[in-house]
């Protein structure tokens, strides 16, 4: 297997787009709905590579018919996976797993082709796929109900945990497959379908990664159509997502007006949701910190992804004492930051997504200049034929007040604010003082510090770290935030109950039919 994955490896380095396809069954021109069959009847969608804006294929989106299609054969294909016992069900999820090492080399280059993150971070994405795969097989043994004491005589009372449905999953660009594993991985061994409607950003990784799974389905004697796929128009087939009832939890990724929209409609029906929505991560950083581990760790956070993670290090909260050395030593690596095409060897920091996100930088920095701010380096497009197709920019480092309307904002890009504090609590105070709440951190050697920060009145965040990133959470943990970020939690721990619906039962094995609190209510 490692010999196979290396000879993979180094036959991207030279292959041409044509051979990457080739290796996961696709094609430059692929319908974008999966319903046990391929389909697509509506408007060509086309791809394009934000490493120079060339088109690299072209999806034929879903029609309302096609929606309508995917979700009926997705809830079909539940109702007879529902019944398979969960250890069997992982013992699929095990094999997914597999076929996705096979394919870590080739679909890590898609995810750089198509969303435009560096080689690493495109294989580290495939690699969390992997990775909960492992966890949701372990997991397929494991979910466990309670066993309570009755109150009544000759009773017996205990919890289980059934297979709640057709899960919806609505991914998000910056991260075009493990947002989908999070969640499939989970459903699957719940015994539930999955209906997922990925970015029309990066639909080709999501076409890629729904042919592996149909194809570990159908080897194994089950409906491909577990794994069901709509790639559309949100007012085409988004909108019915939101309302069909077939579809009792909705996980959607992306930004908090996305989720207002969500959790709204899906509210409106009392459907569930799984909301991962924005952050505004800050990391503390106080007298006491180890500088060279911090430096490392915002670097890391701010620039990886090139800013565009929901988990991005977007404040910097540190200490007056140590704030103009940070300054500097920040300053001094954002100058070593290789900026360029996110497969060559060596690159740090590839192209936003789109051009629409670089104007949203562009006019990010001209506010930040507005409000009082002082971009202390980067903020600039950068072109020529070194940076072809309108992408690329400098990463920046602003001076900043923690109550600017700007740093209010999640700009999805990469901006870091440097703010100063004097005390602990006013630290924290200016840490939670945004409306998102996903992924915070302290770096501290002071074991007071890094315990009150994490306290009950330490960071209100999902997840608070002490001398590590907010960017890079392991799969093993359950993943999200509070306030504006949504609440959900994907992933680890148990999470699974999100994907399943809970059933209290009693069993009566007396020959009497007494009532709970004493009550009498007839001889």
């Amino acid at each position: 297997m490692a010999a196979k994955l290396e000879r993979i490896k180094g036959s991207i380095r030279q292959m041409d787009r044509a051979a990457l396809y080739a290796m996961l069954d696709m094609s430059e021109q692929s319908p974008g709905t999966f319903a046990g069959e391929w389909l697509g009847a509506g408007d060509d969608l086309p791809v394009l590579t934000p490493i120079d804006g060339s088109r690299i294929g072209t999806v034929r989106q879903a029609t309302a018919q096609d929606y309508e299609r995917a979700s009926g054969r997705a809830h079909e294909a539940f109702l007879q996976w529902r019944t398979v016992p969960a250890p069997k069900r992982g013992e699929v999820v095990r094999q997914l797993g597999v076929a996705l090492r096979e394919h870590k080399a080739a679909l890590g280059a898609l995810v750089s082709l198509e969303m435009g993150k560096i080689r690493a971070e495109g294989e580290g994405e495939v690699q969390e796929m992997i990775d909960i795969c492992d966890f949701a097989v372990g997991l397929s043994r494991q979910l466990y109900g309670l066993s309570m004491h009755s109150e009544r005589p000759g009773h017996r009372m205990y919890e289980q945990w059934h297979p709640l449905g057709v899960v919806g999953v609505i991914s998000a660009f910056n991260f075009p497959v493990a947002v989908w594993a999070w969640n499939a991985a989970l459903a699957w061994i719940c015994g539930d379908a999955v209906l997922w409607k990925p970015s029309s950003e990066t639909p080709l990784t999501a076409i890629a990664c729904t042919k592996i799974a149909g194809r570990v389905f159908e080897r194994n004697g089950y409906d491909p159509a577990l794994s069901a796929l709509v790639v559309g128009r949100g007012s085409v087939v988004g909108e019915k997502f939101l309302a069909d009832r077939r579809v009792p939890l909705v996980s959607a990724t992306g930004s908090c007006q996305m989720g207002y929209r969500v959790g709204g409609v899906v509210g409106q029906r009392l459907g569930r949701t799984i909301l991962e929505l924005g952050g505004n991560n800050a990391i503390i950083v106080t007298p006491h910190a180890d500088l060279d581990m911090a430096v490392r760790a915002i670097v890391f956070g701010a620039v990886g992804t090139a800013g565009q993670r929901c988990t991005s290090t977007r404040r910097i909260i540190c200490h007056e004492s140590v704030f103009d050395q940070l300054r500097d030593r920040l300053a001094r690596a954002y100058e070593q930051v290789r900026i360029g095409d996110p497969l060559a060897e060596g690159t740090l920091m590839g192209p936003l997504v789109n051009t629409q996100a670089v104007a949203d930088m562009m006019a990010a920095v001209e506010r930040i200049k507005k409000e009082g701010g002082k971009i202390l380096c980067g903020g600039a497009k950068l072109g020529g034929a070194d940076y072809p197709g309108g992408c690329y920019v400098t990463p920046a480092i602003a001076e900043a007040r923690n109550d600017y309307a700007i740093v209010q904002e999640e700009t999805f890009a990469p901006i870091l604010y440097l703010i100063r504090y004097r005390e602990l609590g006013e630290a924290i105070s200016l840490h939670n003082g945004v409306p998102q709440g996903l992924s915070s951190a302290v770096f501290t050697t002071n074991l007071l510090e890094a315990e009150t920060f994490l306290g009950a009145a330490g960071s209100d965040c999902g997840i608070a770290n002490v001398n590590i990133g907010t960017s890079g959470a392991e799969i093993g943990g359950a993943f999200g935030g509070e306030k504006e970020t949504g609440g959900g939690r994907e992933s680890g721990s148990d999470a699974w109950k999100a994907y399943m619906r809970r059933q209290t039962n009693t069993i009566n094995w007396s020959k009497e039919l007494p009532l709970a609190q004493g009550i009498k209510f007839c001889d």
